[in-house]
């Protein structure tokens, strides 16, 4: 059974995703909404890590060794200014849209494992993930205007 695989890779994308949040709050820090919205996403994302732990513990027993390319990596860092944030933004957009593609292949399995508590912290997480997702593409919305053709 592989399923192993996908929580550990989803478990380390929600844990690289809550760090990475807590990066662009800090960094964006003058615009109030990025700040305390991408700490509160932070902690949803550090929830959702807690809630894949006994899920690993219990499929761990069965993985072969994890591949070494099953893990991007999405996020080099912060940018400044309103170009740094649009794109500070987008990559926190696409490391969400990972967690969210991950959340239905593990959702996906725990159907096939008939793990109903699986399905039950998916359909969870998958619904939260989905805010974010919703929260990314408004606030890049808001963004693209002001950095793309004000400040230029």
């Amino acid at each position: 059974m592989h399923l192993a695989h996908y929580l550990g890779l989803l478990h380390r994308a929600q844990s690289t995703l809550a760090g990475a949040f807590r990066e662009v709050a800090g960094a964006h820090a003058a615009e109030p909404d990025v700040f305390h919205l991408c700490h509160r996403q932070a902690q949803v994302c550090d929830t959702h890590a807690e809630l894949l732990e006994p899920f690993a513990r219990r499929y761990a027993e069965e993985a072969p060794d994890e591949p070494d390319r099953l893990h991007s990596e999405l996020f080099g860092g912060t940018r400044t200014g309103g170009i740094g944030l649009l794109r500070d933004l987008q990559d926190l957009y696409l490391m969400a849209a990972e967690c969210d593609i991950c959340w239905t292949v593990v959702g996906q399995a725990a159907r096939g494992a008939r793990d109903r508590e699986l399905q039950r912290v998916v359909g969870r997480c998958e619904g939260e993930t989905a805010v974010q997702l919703t929260w990314l593409r408004t606030r890049i919305k808001q963004a693209a205007p002001q950095a793309l053709v004000v400040a230029g």
